[in-house]
């Protein structure tokens, strides 16, 4: 029985990753029933019983999820070219369906999102991929490097969660303007709280991207700062990287337990390797430090 569901499992996931891959292209049911291995005229409930959406529902999801991070964090790319890529043929149908799912014009969500309806429109579709993305860790995917310390440059968020895009996009607009690119400058996360602590103002995260290079004064409240080096245990996560707390509770639930070792005082933290939508969603990667002693 076991054997069989994982099967089913995945089926499922090769779908949902032709999806992430072809988003700009033709997703009829005829290929991806066949992707699945199953009956077109019995997949698109298996689909739904699976997930919780239509694969209609999914697919329009997943467009319009990617066409927000494009408008919010893409700035050189049009409306009009998003809109095409989201699979609408003309600006103002994909307004209209882009304001329906976000309560806001593409335009002025660019201007200035509204994370909060945002998350609420998008909350069905993270929930139906971490439905096969519950990924189980053991030991020998955890390793111990002596890790060099490293300058960053640091944009404090400390505040509800719901509103961190919008400092994740003046993050992006200030490494913009300072030329550090993602290819050429890490990305890193430092947590100084739960993913989701009992009071969402206690919610507090620095955005990190290393560099070397005098932070001159700005308004956008960018500091200085280092990532000390030492000893951490690492561990990787490919795919679904939008949400690693499953992973860093596996490095303090059992791997921190039964190794012997001990916690350093510094907090955990997270390189991004590949971010969506620079990539598919599946492709993303992010590697989990724990700092030690």
């Amino acid at each position: 029985m076991k054997a069989a569901l994982r099967n089913h499992h995945a089926r499922m996931q090769r779908v949902l990753n032709h999806i992430d891959r072809n988003l700009d292209g033709d997703l009829d049911l005829d290929a991806l029933s066949g992707i699945a291995a199953y009956s077109k005229f019995h997949f698109h409930r298996q689909f739904t019983a699976t997930f919780g959406l239509s694969v209609h529902r999914y697919i329009q999801l997943a467009r319009m999820k990617r066409a927000s991070f494009r408008l919010a964090y893409r700035d050189a790319q049009s409306v009009t070219d998003i809109a095409m890529d989201a699979g609408y043929e003309a600006p103002d149908a994909f307004a209209r369906a882009f304001r329906q799912w976000s309560g806001q014009s593409p335009s002025s969500f660019r201007k200035s999102p509204d994370w909060e309806p945002w998350l609420a429109a998008f909350g069905p579709l993270d929930d139906a991929r971490s439905k096969l993305m519950q990924k189980s860790f053991n030991p020998d995917d955890v390793t111990i490097r002596d890790v060099p310390a490293t300058p960053v440059a640091i944009m404090e968020h400390r505040g509800d969660p719901a509103t961190l895009g919008a400092t994740i996009q003046r993050f992006i607009a200030w490494r913009k303007a300072a030329g550090l690119h993602p290819r050429t400058n890490p990305t890193f996360n430092v947590w100084h709280s739960e993913r989701r602590p009992a009071r969402p103002a206690d919610y507090s995260v620095d955005l990190c991207v290393g560099t070397d290079q005098p932070i001159a004064a700005n308004g956008d409240g960018i500091k200085a700062g280092e990532i000390p080096g030492g000893r951490c245990a690492v561990l990787r996560v490919d795919g679904n990287t939008h949400n690693l707390e499953p992973a860093a509770l596996y490095l303090y639930r059992e791997w921190l337990p039964a190794s012997g070792e001990e916690a350093r005082d510094f907090p955990i933290y997270c390189q991004r390797l590949s971010l969506f939508p620079e990539v598919p969603e599946h492709e993303s990667v992010a590697e989990l430090f724990l700092p030690l002693k």
